[in-house]
Formats: structure tokens, C-alpha cells, sequence
């Protein structure tokens, strides 16, 4: 529910301010669209086979499922490591080489990100690698125990896992290592911080807001990464059911965090979200940030 809301808003206000939107912002957008396809195509089947006690339908509901999650997943991640590398140029250069970084030339670059994701996740039906139910029998995704059981399987989750896993995770981490020493190399030749530029400091909170986001996600995503390389190297009934459910559940509420991340740090998404009318006219209040707590902002929340 959080995520549907949420990157809807997202949208929603992508939408309202179309002709205003800059060319970074459009991964920001990509994101929000990855997340609320997880949501959409994968969560209700999720949902009725955990009430279920067993996954339903059979092996195409599964191959199904795992290929939307692994679709949108390696999506979302090479999404962060695109806003990672543009945050990076943007930083780094000066204004006019800035500006080259056309809305153009980052559609190019989300259509790449798409194909390269379709490209992965198909990989398995053709024959290179393979999907399958996880340990505790109520969702699928790549088949981790296969890794030591043929060389297929063991050629692709080791590809996989350094192409959409540790090289751009790698990446985020430079990006933003090589931002932070920018900005503190420009903040330690500022004596006074009263003197420091609105656009520096608004780099520096947009720089903030990039980096949440990954955190979260990386954060997120980290302790099924740790089970599924568990199951790698050891028979996934080693782990008791509970142990490898809890990480993949806290793996799909990675997309849930974004909006909020977007609400605390952008003014203009507050401002947005407030003008926002629900067609099914669903009144919502909210409490203004920029005023005391007994002026309730009156809020339609789009759908």
C-alpha cells in the first residue's frame, strides 16, 4: 500500500511538472515507475500464496514471478548507479558541461537501463541459468542452489552477480565517495558558512538525497543477498524457513522508502504533494512543515 501511494504521488507530480522536470530527475521517475511495477505485478501473488501456506498456481506462476522481481530489481539498481554517475558529472564539472547532460541523453540512457534488465531476466528461459521457488516455499527467484549443481547456473549467478550486483554497487560507492571529498574540499575553502552559495548548498542536499536512496536500497537488499549466497555454498535447509523469509520480505520494502526520502528533502514535491486532487476525493490533512502544528494543510491525494 505504502509503495503504490507513494511512487504514484511520485508520478503523479512527475506528471504535473513535465515541462519543468530537469534531466537528472528523470531517474527519479525510472525508479519510481520500477518500484511500483514490483509492487503491482509481484505483491498480490505474494501476498495470497503466504495466506495460502504454499505458492499458488504452478512453474509458469513461479518463472513469472522471478523474472518480474529480477526485471525490476536489476531496473532499480542500475537506475541508482545512473543517478550515482550523473550526481558525480554534475559535481565535477562546471556549469556548461553540466548542462550537457540533455533530457535526451538520459532517456537514451533509461531505455539502455530497461534493455540490459530485459535482457538479464529473460536470460534464464532461454536456457542460461534457471528460476525456481525459494527455501520457504511462498515466492521464486533465481535458482541460488544451482550454482555448484552445473556449470550453467554456475556461469550465470556469477556473471550476474558481478554485472548487476557488485559492479554497480561498486560505482554508487565511488560516485559518491568522490562527491563528498568534492564538497568538502569546496566547503573547507569557505571560511564563513554564511557565505556559502544557495546552489551549493542545494548540491549538497540533492547529493544527500541520492545517497539516501541507495543506502536504502543497498541496505535493504543486503540481508537476502547474504541468505541467497548462504544457500550458494550450503543446502538451503540449513536455514530455517523464518530466517530466509524475513530478508526477502525486508528486500521488497526497499520500495517503499522513496517517497518519503523525496517528501523530507524536496520543498517542491511538498509543495506538489499538497495540490494534489484524488478523483475519488479522498480528503487527506497533513501538517504543514513550514508552519506551527495548529495550521493543518488540507490535502487531495491524487490516486
Amino acid at each position: 500500500v505504502l509503495t503504490i501511494l507513494g511512487n504514484s504521488a511520485v508520478l503523479a507530480t512527475a506528471v504535473r511538472r513535465s515541462s519543468l522536470l530537469k534531466s537528472p530527475e528523470l531517474l527519479t521517475v525510472n525508479l519510481a515507475v520500477a518500484d511500483i511495477g514490483m509492487a503491482i505485478s509481484m505483491y498480490p501473488l505474494a501476498i495470497a500464496s503466504a495466506w495460502n501456506h504454499a505458492w499458488l498456481g504452478g512453474d509458469a506462476s513461479c518463472i513469472y514471478y522471478a523474472l518480474m522481481g529480477f526485471l525490476f530489481g536489476v531496473c532499480s539498481m542500475m537506475t541508482l548507479c545512473a543517478m550515482a554517475v550523473i550526481r558525480f558529472l554534475v559535481t565535477n564539472s562546471s556549469k556548461s558541461n553540466s548542462n550537457k547532460i540533455t533530457k535526451n541523453t538520459v532517456r537514451v540512457l533509461i531505455t539502455f537501463i530497461w534493455l540490459y534488465s530485459l535482457l538479464w531476466a529473460i536470460l534464464p528461459l532461454v536456457g542460461w541459468g534457471y528460476y525456481g521457488p525459494e527455501p520457504f516455499g511462498i515466492s521464486c527467484t533465481i535458482a541460488w542452489s544451482k550454482f555448484h549443481n552445473s556449470s550453467n547456473g554456475f556461469s550465470f549467478i556469477l556473471s550476474m552477480f558481478l554485472l548487476c550486483t557488485v559492479l554497480p554497487a561498486l560505482t554508487i560507492v565511488a560516485c559518491y565517495l568522490g562527491i563528498a571529498w568534492k564538497v568538502h574540499k569546496a566547503y573547507q575553502e569557505i571560511q564563513n558558512i554564511d557565505r556559502i552559495p544557495h546552489a551549493a548548498k542545494l548540491e549538497k542536499k540533492l547529493t544527500l538525497m541520492a545517497v539516501l536512496i541507495s543506502v536504502g536500497f543497498l541496505s535493504s537488499w543486503t540481508p537476502y543477498a547474504a541468505a541467497s549466497f548462504w544457500s550458494i555454498f550450503n543446502s538451503s535447509h540449513s536455514l530455517q524457513p523464518i530466517v530466509t523469509l524475513l530478508p526477502c520480505l525486508f528486500a521488497k520494502s526497499s520500495t517503499a522508502y522513496n517517497p518519503f526520502i523525496y517528501y523530507i528533502f524536496s520543498k517542491t514535491f511538498r509543495r506538489e504533494i499538497k495540490q494534489l486532487q484524488c478523483c475519488c476525493g479522498w480528503r487527506v490533512h497533513f501538517f504543514s512543515t513550514d508552519n506551527s502544528a495548529e495550521n493543518p494543510v488540507s490535502m487531495m491525494w491524487s490516486g
